[in-house]
Parts: structure tokens; C-alpha cells; sequence
């Protein structure tokens, strides 16, 4: 649309999308620098008509035929299914989602966890995990020898199992 229509016409995301792809062209061959080309882009994601786009292409080669019409996508890549990909500012789930349940993970790993329990056998991985109440016992009971064996399992236990923290959530692997 040229700047002599008498009204201008709105464009979308789409015609301030091809625009950028125009001025990332120009950018790649050289006929723009960094910080004109970040000034244009700029510029351009503002735009609210077809005649704001106008002048980010007048001193370009083919400038009076800036994009104004929606050039079509590059083809998508097929990619793995993944539920982080999916949503990848989930706010509920800052950790990613256990891909079996669904459940957000917790901000506390598995593999320490175990591996603290049968290292520290005193409750350690438990007091790690938020457990404090079976932390505990096992602490007290570890002088009596039978909180060292307890601690030993559940740390077992913890690695080969689909353990929680103190909230519910699975810890991440």
C-alpha cells in the first residue's frame, strides 16, 4: 500500500512478521548495520498500519514494495513430544511435570536425596527432602542401630521409587 491511500489500513502480527524477515534480509547482506536493523525491527513490532511500515524500507532496494502481505511461515520441524515444550512458562510447574503423572516436580532432586541416605545414614536425605518427622526418627533411632538400617533402605527405597518431598511433589530425577 503506498502513503498516498487516503486512509491506512491495521495490520497484524503476521504483516509486522514478514516486514522483520524483509529488514533481516537487507541485515544479512549487508545493507543495514546492527543498531539500524534493531532500530527497524523495533519499529516495526510497533507498527499499527501499513503506512507505519512505509518508511523502515524507503532507502532499502525494492523499498516502495515493503512487505504489507503475509509472507508464509518456514516449514515446521517435527519434533518429540514433551509437556515442557508444551508449555514452557507453566508458573504451577517452574521445574517441569513428571511426564507419567502430570504432577510439577519439586525443587529437590532424587538422585541426592537417595544418595544422602545411604551415605549420611542419620535422616539426612529426609531432612533434604522436607520429611522432618521421619528425619528425625531416624536420627534417634541411628543411635540404637536400628535408624542406620532403616535410613539404609529408605535410601534405597528413595532411588528406586517414585519418591515425594514434604509438599507431594515427585522429586525431579
Amino acid at each position: 500500500m503506498s502513503t498516498s491511500d487516503p486512509r491506512p489500513i491495521r495490520i497484524g502480527n503476521a504483516e509486522r512478521e514478514a516486514a522483520v524477515r524483509a529488514l533481516g534480509d537487507h541485515y544479512a547482506q549487508g545493507r543495514l548495520d546492527q543498531d539500524e536493523f534493531e532500530e527497524r525491527v523495533t519499529a516495526a513490532y510497533a507498527a499499527r498500519t501499513s503506512r507505519d511500515l512505509a518508511p523502515l524500507f524507503e532507502d532499502l532496494p525494492g523499498g516502495d514494495e515493503q512487505p504489507t502481505t503475509v509472507l508464509p511461515a518456514p516449514p515446521a520441524v517435527a519434533a518429540p513430544f514433551s509437556p515442557a515444550a508444551r508449555h514452557p512458562h507453566d508458573l504451577a510447574a517452574p521445574y517441569g511435570r513428571d511426564p507419567a503423572t502430570g504432577a510439577p516436580y519439586s525443587d529437590r532432586y532424587k538422585v541426592a536425596a537417595g544418595v544422602m541416605q545411604l551415605l549420611l545414614p542419620f535422616g539426612i536425605g529426609r531432612f533434604y527432602t522436607g520429611h522432618t518427622g521421619i528425619a528425625v526418627a531416624q536420627l534417634v533411632l541411628s543411635f540404637a542401630g536400628i535408624g542406620l538400617l532403616w535410613a539404609f533402605i529408605d535410601g534405597i527405597v528413595i532411588l528406586a521409587g517414585r519418591p515425594t518431598d514434604r509438599h507431594g511433589r515427585p522429586l525431579r530425577p
